[in-house]
């Protein structure tokens, strides 16, 4: 494994250790096994609507559908706002907004501000799958802490705030 420590040498192009152990690809399947268990989490929680909970189980829900559970506003968001947020094209937070909308987790209304435009809410459901996400995020850093150990844990979290503080929407 290459270390993050080591001087900034760069490896023989053939050598192909480099490409599988780089500091953005461990970051991906970080993210995704992260992902991955709060996902199963979320599809064993008892206060989810149990067809809520069978797409998660079913690998229905994927990390994508996460974005809006991250970044819609507890008193809605435009489309918009919530696709800036995700890093997502307009078009592709619509489709999920859509998703979510025929699954119970949000709804369309009219925006108080502009008659024009439309606030994507959370519905009962939504705010119950909310929560089950907040407890399934909470469990999985648990989990994570448990597993690298508390130091280290804590190191890798300031860290990664820090590289990532100028993307924070």
């Amino acid at each position: 494994m290459v270390s993050l420590l080591s001087p900034p040498d760069s490896p023989a192009i053939d050598d192909a250790g480099w490409r599988q152990t780089h500091l953005g690809r461990l970051l991906g399947h970080a993210m995704r096994r992260f992902d991955t268990r709060v996902l199963e989490l979320m599809a064993q929680a008892v206060d989810v609507p149990l067809a809520l909970s069978n797409l998660a189980a079913r690998a229905q829900v994927s990390a994508a559908h996460i974005h809006i559970t991250r970044h819609l506003e507890l008193g809605g968001s435009r489309l918009t706002v919530l696709a800036r947020k995700a890093g997502m094209t307009k078009q592709a937070m619509g489709d999920l907004v859509d998703q979510c909308t025929a699954w119970g987790l949000v709804t369309r209304q009219p925006d108080p501000a502009d008659a024009r435009a439309r606030q994507i809410c959370f519905t009962p459901a939504g705010l119950d799958w909310l929560r089950a996400f907040q407890q399934a995020v909470a469990q999985a850093e648990a989990e994570f802490r448990q597993e690298v150990g508390p130091e280290v844990a804590t190191v890798i979290a300031i860290g990664l705030e820090a590289y990532a503080a100028p993307f924070s929407p």
